[in-house]
């Protein structure tokens, strides 16, 4: 059992079952999801000798945005289901380690109350199927201070059915409150069927999103270099290589595998990040040797909410990067842009 595991159970100790049935749910018979966290911990590194590690340094940044850290924290719908704060607080425990939050489209928190926090912050977008909606979001963040937009490409097609996605007994209360940043009256006279994710999305609307909005554009839920390769062409600034957390497709391959064909592919171009799965700081260092600028970090942060609030989601953040820290000491190296693939080797 690691920290994150003693920490996941008592977060969900807190929470009504199917609030945590939610957080943790999965596609198919959750293949996707239990193999990619494995994938990760079957990772090795190649420590490397006689270079001065006295000052490790984690800099860098993201999209324009600078950062303390390489550890970002992902978009996550339902933030006020793991505290009543929901993204104010994980904000706060972004702004105190000096890191980007994203922000999803159906955030039950106002994006002025987030800017208001002090963190940098990008705007998550599911494109409806009412188009005008997204559109209004979209201008709304831009006017709040989003700093980038990430454009989720991968749950076009989920199955109504996924374990903990939707649990049908879940109680309309606070807790399920989203879309806070539509009016009253634009909710109301949309139908259920105009908030449904888009299906129809080709790459047009990356442009789309760039023009209407003026910020970088990251694409969420890329898993090849082919579509890698289309999304820079029509404009992206960076590729989120990303499962969903496993929540997409229970027989998908896993992100360390498709990690390194997207940086052989866009990596000169464009900004490749990752996540799904990163549990450790020696997680963290593999991905930036295969060629990540960034992982985004998910689930440990709602159960860091769950189970002690902002102070929870700060201390994840801080020990994974101390985790980072210490990777980087005992690998003998100051900087991860020194890492490099060959620094990285997989255990059969």
């Amino acid at each position: 059992m690691s920290w994150l595991d003693d920490l996941e159970h008592l977060g969900a100790s807190r929470l009504p079952d199917y609030v945590a049935a939610h957080f943790r749910g999965w596609a198919g018979d959750g293949e996707c999801l239990r193999e990619g966290l494995q994938a990760w911990q079957n990772l090795r590194l190649r420590p490397t000798v006689l270079h001065d590690a006295t000052s490790p340094n984690t800099a860098t940044s993201v999209l324009g945005t600078d950062v303390s850290t390489p550890i970002l924290v992902a978009p996550m719908a339902q933030q006020v289901a793991a505290h009543p704060d929901g993204e104010l607080a994980t904000a706060q425990a972004a702004a105190a380690v000096g890191t980007v939050l994203g922000v999803s489209t159906n955030t039950a928190v106002r994006f002025d109350a987030i800017q208001a926090v002090g963190a940098p912050w990008w705007f998550q977008v599911y494109v409806m199927r009412d188009r005008t909606l997204t559109h209004r979001l979209v201008e709304r963040a831009v006017s709040a201070g989003a700093r980038a937009l990430v454009l989720t490409v991968d749950t076009t097609s989920l199955a109504p059915a996924m374990p903990g996605i939707e649990p049908v007994d879940w109680p309309a209360g606070p807790d399920r409150a989203r879309l806070a940043n539509l009016t009253t009256d634009e909710r109301g006279a949309a139908s259920r069927t105009d908030l449904l994710t888009a299906q129809d999305l080709t790459l047009d609307i990356i442009g789309e999103l760039r023009d209407l909005s003026g910020l970088p554009i990251a694409v969420k839920g890329v898993l090849g270099a082919r579509d890698a390769r289309r999304c820079v062409d029509a404009g992206a600034d960076a590729i989120i290589v990303s499962t969903h957390g496993g929540r997409r497709c229970g027989v998908s391959i896993t992100r360390t595998e498709a990690l390194p064909e997207v940086v052989t592919e866009i990596g000169a171009e464009a900004e490749v990040h990752v996540d799904s799965g990163i549990r450790a700081g020696h997680h963290v260092a593999a991905a930036l040797a295969l060629g990540a600028r960034a992982v985004h970090l998910g689930r440990p942060i709602m159960w860091g909410l769950a189970a002690h609030g902002p102070q929870g989601a700060q201390q994840v953040l801080e020990r994974l990067h101390d985790e980072l820290l210490t990777t980087m000491l005992q690998i003998g190296v100051s900087d991860p842009r020194h890492l490099n693939p060959g620094d990285v080797r997989c255990r059969a």
